[in-house]
């Protein structure tokens, strides 16, 4: 599970009470493994033009991931700005996530979160500093991937069913 927030703040205009956080963590515990659930990296290049490309996220020690391609726009970009974004449709929530991203090149790490793709579905395994396996998304190029630990620091939740409530999260 992510790690609690430290501050909410209440941005729903219809006064509905705050959506809390609890029941984000249940939705992103129940959503993040399926296959079906879509999740989006946000980055902007050089020249602040924005790029968003479908990824497979996975959730271990508080921490998001995800892979992609040394040789792919999101990879590229991310290591000239770390800065980047994560949306995703959960059950019953929208959550857009900011944060840094960066390549992990630890080797427990990338065996932890391989191990958590593979029970979630997708076969993937370690192959030294990267990950390997029979498939990915067309958005993460040729194997094998980088993987790419997301920090979060901040967060917008916007509840899809009753009780309704819109509020913004910052994490330490």
């Amino acid at each position: 599970m992510l790690a609690e927030p430290v501050e909410a703040t209440d941005l729903n205009i219809y006064g509905d009470a705050k959506l809390p956080w609890d029941r984000v963590a249940a939705a992103l515990d129940e959503g993040l493994p399926l296959m079906e659930t879509a999740v989006f990296l946000g980055t902007v290049g050089p020249h602040g033009r924005p790029h968003s490309a479908g990824i497979g996220a996975a959730e271990s020690e508080g921490h998001l991931y995800f892979t992609s391609g040394p040789k792919t726009r999101k990879s590229q970009r991310l290591e000239a700005n770390p800065a980047c974004t994560i949306s995703m449709r959960l059950p019953g929530v929208d959550l857009v996530l900011e944060g840094d991203a960066a390549r992990t090149t630890d080797q427990a790490e990338i065996a932890r979160v391989a191990a958590v793709y593979a029970a979630g579905g997708w076969p993937a395994e370690q192959d030294g500093d990267a990950i390997t396996a029979p498939y990915s998304a067309q958005s993460a190029g040729p194997g094998p991937w980088h993987l790419f630990r997301f920090t979060v620091h901040a967060g917008v939740g916007v509840a899809l069913a009753e009780p309704f409530g819109a509020t913004r999260w910052r994490f330490a």
